[in-house]
């Protein structure tokens, strides 16, 4: 469970229960740190989010 309120790194969304956006948002990783997408900008961008997966994933 994050320690802080993460925000979407697309729309810039703070979410407002941290333990759940533990649960409805995607983490990533990026240069070492961690980087969080919204639900809906999860859904909306899913094909992008993929695209750039390691084909090892796949």
């Amino acid at each position: 469970m994050p320690k802080v309120a993460p925000v979407c790194a697309i729309c810039g969304k703070v979410a407002a229960d941290p333990a759940l956006a533990a649960i409805t948002w995607a983490r990533g990783t990026e240069n070492g740190r961690d980087v969080w997408t919204c639900d809906r900008c999860s859904r909306e961008h899913l094909r992008s989010i993929e695209g750039k997966l390691d084909s090892a994933w796949w």
